[in-house]
């Protein structure tokens, strides 16, 4: 299961076999915010939301972009994992 970038839905997904779990964003210039991210119920609590996360951020490193991780579970993995920090905008 690959984390793909939903361009047309502003969204990273992952899918399960419970449904899509996603991390929803906007994009201004080079700053990427992470307003919101879900993991289907069935699938909460085995890792799903934070290999999205991890996923999703080394995508927005390749390309370059700083982060504002206003949704709360992008916050608490970039203060848990310090390798994202510099994505910091």
């Amino acid at each position: 299961m690959d984390v793909t970038d939903n361009r047309a839905e502003h969204r990273f997904e992952l899918p399960t076999d419970a449904g899509p779990a996603f991390a929803a964003y906007t994009r201004a210039g080079d700053t990427i915010t992470f307003t919101h991210t879900v993991v289907p119920p069935a699938a909460a609590g085995h890792g799903v939301g934070s290999r999205l996360i991890a996923d999703a951020l080394a995508q927005v490193r390749a390309e370059g972009l700083k982060v504002v991780p206003q949704c709360p579970f992008v916050a608490a993995y970039m203060a848990r994992h310090p390798e994202p920090g510099e994505l910091l905008a």
